[in-house]
This record gives structure tokens, sequence and C-alpha cells, in this order.
């Protein structure tokens, strides 16, 4: 038994440890961790990259705070308070990141939740090939996971191009957006997705950019505005759907373009050989954009392949991409630019053009053969 003073210090304590337990307050919850967001590419995003700053405070001013933009690299100005850190390594190229295996280390610095890539444009100027900026991006996507096997990837059709040392490079663009859809799609997942965001349509060198590649003010505004969208689509949880697989031109002519793409076209293969599908992507006054579909749909795989496309209303062919192609009167002749020759069977690929009309714009008749 207790002896009573012993007895009166133990309920002193207990009492005052009852008290002490009522009085501490409980902890609040921990916040959550912010997203944190990768802007990723060349001086297109770092240089100054004044995009980033346009869309860090839209973000803001729309509810969206919990969220980091992360990078080994700080911000260079733009007037304006934001979070600058970012991975836009001027005069950098996708292909020699890819291959010098560069991003592993910016990755393991920052542990992005979300990538945004704006990168080839010096791959375009250096003439590097579109498969071959294509397994770069692969291999970056590769990277990413590994990271983080919930990375988000928004990859972006790149801006265009007119810089006066390089005519050739508008073209280039246009080959490599026309094709970053499809990789996407070859490459995305349920946990990782990709989503192809397009700033290539609407945005003119001549008013967007100072030097014809670097945009300014105008090209900035344009790059946010197109960002915004998919990126918020993420942040809320949402994944938006994939854009079609060729990028929308803007017309070389004045006026206003009304878009009126229309259902493909498709020529039965003829001896169950090669299957030829053409649609018209887009229409306005005096020109439009095509794209054909060239199929292997015989048992053995093609090296090459070759398309005719007999136009009825007097259309002439101006530009192309993914195939070289020359025209005589009405029939215009395309043919593989090698790398897109090879075709297993069931496999196909695409070629686009810009033309023009008058008058009328019937679908051209298109056949092809394989080699």
């Amino acid at each position: 038994m207790l002896r009573r003073p012993l007895l009166g210090a133990v309920l002193a304590a207990l009492a005052a440890l009852g008290t002490a337990l009522v009085a501490t307050p409980a902890l609040p919850a921990a916040a959550p961790a912010p997203v944190r967001i990768m802007p990723l590419g060349d001086s297109i995003t770092g240089s100054p990259g004044c995009w980033r700053a346009l869309l860090w405070n839209r973000l803001q001013d729309a509810g969206y705070t919990n969220i980091d933009f992360v990078g080994t690299l700080g911000p260079q100005g733009c007037g304006q308070p934001y979070d600058g850190d970012n991975e836009g390594h001027g005069g950098a190229l996708v292909t020699n990141v890819a291959s010098q295996n560069q991003l592993p280390a910016w990755l393991a610095a920052t542990r992005p939740d979300v990538v945004l890539m704006h990168f080839g444009t010096n791959d375009v100027w250096s003439n590097r090939a579109t498969p071959t900026i294509l397994a770069a991006y692969s291999t970056l996507v590769d990277q990413m996971r590994a990271s983080n096997p919930a990375m988000k990837i928004l990859v972006a059709k790149i801006i265009p191009m007119a810089p006066g040392t390089c005519p050739e490079c508008g073209q280039r663009v246009v080959a490599l957006n026309d094709a970053i859809p499809g990789w996407a799609a070859s490459k995305t997942t349920p946990a990782s997705p990709i989503v192809v965001v397009d700033q290539w349509s609407g945005f003119d060198t001549a008013t967007d950019t100072y030097d014809g590649v670097h945009p300014n003010a105008a090209g900035d505004q344009k790059m946010s505005d197109r960002w915004y969208p998919a990126l918020t689509a993420v942040l809320d949880g949402v994944t938006p759907t994939t854009p079609p697989t060729t990028p929308t031109v803007t017309p070389p002519t004045s006026g206003t373009r009304s878009p009126t793409a229309g259902p493909p076209t498709t020529t039965p293969p003829t001896g169950g050989a090669c299957e030829a599908t053409y649609r018209t992507i887009g229409q306005w006054q005096g020109g439009f954009q095509g794209e054909v579909s060239v199929r292997n749909a015989g048992t053995t795989a093609s090296r090459s392949w070759t398309a005719a496309l007999t136009f009825g209303a007097g259309q002439r062919i101006s530009q192309v991409w993914n195939a070289e192609i020359s025209q005589s009167g009405a029939v215009a002749t395309a043919r593989d630019v090698g790398w897109n020759g090879a075709l297993a069977p069931g496999d196909s690929t695409t070629f686009g053009f810009l033309g023009s009309w008058t008058g009328s714009n019937p679908a051209p008749t298109v056949t092809c053969t394989l080699g």
C-alpha cells in the first residue's frame, strides 16, 4: 500500500499530465506537396523564355498556386516576378542531350511530376533527320519514366522557323511536327501519358519572333496560351486527347482561313498490295492542305513506295513534306524519302502537302505501288 505522501505526489503528477494533454492543440494536417513542373528545351524555353513567366502568373491568377516550376537553371529576367527555374539550355540539341545522357542528372536534382518539352529547333537547324530526333525524344521519355513512372509529359509541336541562314528549316519543322503525334501515340501509356501541344499553328515568324526563330512578346503570349489549357487539364487530373497526326498549316496567303476537313477518299489496293487514302486537312480561298496515307496491304515488306494523285480541277501542289513529289499536268507523283519507304505488312505512312486551286477543289484520285 502506498504511503499517503507518495500517493498524493502520484495523483498530482497524473493531474498535471491530463491538463497538458487537454491543453496541447492538435497538429495541423500537412499541406499537400506542390506539383513540380519542369520546362525542358533550348533557348526558346530558357533564354529568356518569357512565355514561362506569363504561364506561371496566369496559373497563379487562376488559383493553381500549389505548383513549383523546377530546373537546374534560374530565371533570366522578363520584367515580372515568377518562378523561373527551368531546363532551357541555349544552343542545346535534343539529340545531344539524349546521346550524352544529360537529362537523368537534371531529373535527379529536381524530381518533376510534369515535363513541358519544346525541343528540336537546333536539331532542325543542324539538319538532324526527323527519325533521329524522335528517337531522342523516346530516350528522354524513358529517362523521365525511370525518374517517375507516373510522369505526365507535354510535348510541343515546335514553333515555325525562318532564319535567314537556313531556308530549308521551315520545311524541316513541318516534317518534324507532322511526325510528332504519331510518335506520341505509340509512346504514351495510361500511367504516363504524352500530350501533344500544338505550338505551331497560328504562329507567324514575321510577327511573333524577333529573328525568325526566337519568340518576341507576341510569340511568348501565344506560347503561354497554348501551354495553359493542356497543363491545367493535367493539373486537374484529366489527360487531354492527343490531337490529329498532321500540323495545321497557316496558309501563305492573306485572308481568313476556313478549315474544311473532308472525309478520307480511299482507293482500293491494286492486287492487294498497296492502299492509298487521301483527305483534305484544311481549305481556304485559293489554297488547301492535303494528306495521303500509304498502307502496305500485302503480305511482304516493302522497300519503297510511289503514290499518284490525279487532280480533276487544275489543282497544283506547291509544298510537300515526308515525300518527294513532281507534277505533270493533272498528275502528281510522290515517292518516299528513304526513311519512310520500308513498310511491313499492315504498316502505313503519311505525307502532306500544300496546294492551290481555282473554281473548285474536288478530292484527287489516289493510287500507290510498293517497291
